[in-house]
């Protein structure tokens, strides 16, 4: 589940690399990578929950993002040579910071939230992250349109509509449960928001590639701290088959498939197009949620997911025209354009 602003990365020193221009490849193509973009990041919220079954939630999401790093830096070993990954120490540092912002806290709060709250609400949730990057351009004097001030106000709308007790049955616990970890992972939605906006304003990797590898590693690093010093520990004997494949899936599928095949999308595809994932992500959570686990679709959950994503909508269609204020990620959890990942 990511969201971010796709907007051209340098590193201070490098030349900008904005994807390239759209309109390449033949909509047939087009139409099947977005279709993996839609499903694909939209299964990540069912996969940390089948994940954290039987895992320690902030180690097992720790630990795979560790193994899509290493594998992502493997990948760009292997066709470009070891000096791909060298960046400077400025660069590196900030790949740090956003890695532990969007990944470690933006992550961290799904996984431990899911604990008690429904999946397919948890992607409702994250969905507020294009919200919350409007709400803080407004703070720094950007003035964005009519329609765009508009979806924020009803998407914020949704989400007050959404939290109110009762109105979702718990995946565990009670109520109160629920009610506190849903603004814990709004929380993280927000901080996630943050970090989005505060990205091109850094000196990242030009590379997208290069930057999500150390952004990964970072985020990845952050979790298996914290989760030991939560007292979580490591008991491989005793996860199930099922959380090992929803492990596996969300390190590899969701991590580097999609997130490659987003970043061609990046440069084949029309933003505006792109950018729809935001408000179809949470529809295939909510129903695979529905399907796989058997989450209620209560009338109440209809109506506040409706409402929010209406708000995303109106967002990302009043957006479609400006470029730097697109709305992408993540996701899952996943890194910032033009780089997330799950």
């Amino acid at each position: 589940m990511v969201l971010a602003v796709p907007v051209p990365r340098t590193d201070r020193a490098a030349a900008p690399t904005a994807p390239a221009p759209p309109h390449a490849a033949s909509p047939g193509t087009v139409a099947g990578a977005l279709s993996v973009v839609y499903v694909v990041w939209g299964s990540t919220y069912l996969a940390i929950a089948v994940v954290i079954e039987t895992m320690p939630p902030l180690i097992a999401n720790g630990a795979r993002f560790l193994t899509a790093s290493l594998l992502m830096a493997l990948i760009l070993v292997v066709l470009r040579g070891p000096s791909r990954l060298r960046v400077s120490a400025r660069a590196l540092g900030s790949s740090a910071l956003l890695g532990v912002g969007l990944l470690a806290v933006g992550i961290g709060t799904v996984s431990l939230g899911e604990r008690y709250v429904p999946s397919g609400i948890a992607a409702l949730l994250i969905a507020a992250v294009p919200l919350w990057v409007v709400l803080l351009r407004t703070a720094t004097h950007d003035r964005p349109g009519w329609r765009t001030l508009l979806g924020v106000g009803v998407g914020l709308g949704g989400l007050a509509f959404m939290l109110l007790p009762g109105g979702t049955q718990p995946a565990s616990g009670d109520d109160h449960d629920v009610v506190v970890w849903s603004i814990a992972i709004l929380a993280g939605s927000a901080c996630w928001a943050f970090f989005s906006f505060l990205s091109p304003r850094l000196p990242v990797p030009a590379d997208p590639f290069v930057m999500s590898t150390y952004e990964l590693l970072a985020g990845g690093i952050a979790l298996v701290a914290v989760g030991l010093l939560r007292g979580e520990t490591l008991s491989p004997g005793d996860y199930s088959a099922r959380s090992w494949w929803a492990w596996a899936y969300l390190a590899v599928v969701g991590s580097l498939a999609a997130y490659t095949v987003y970043v061609w999308l990046l440069g084949n595809a029309p933003l505006s197009l792109v950018a729809t994932y935001a408000y179809v992500n949470p529809v295939v959570a909510v129903l695979l949620g529905w399907w796989v686990k058997g989450e209620p679709l209560t009338s109440d959950v209809v109506i506040a997911g409706s409402i929010v994503l209406a708000g995303v909508v109106l967002v990302v269609s009043g957006e479609r025209r400006t470029p730097r204020s697109a709305l992408h990620a993540a996701p899952e959890p996943q890194p910032e354009p033009p780089h997330r990942n799950d």
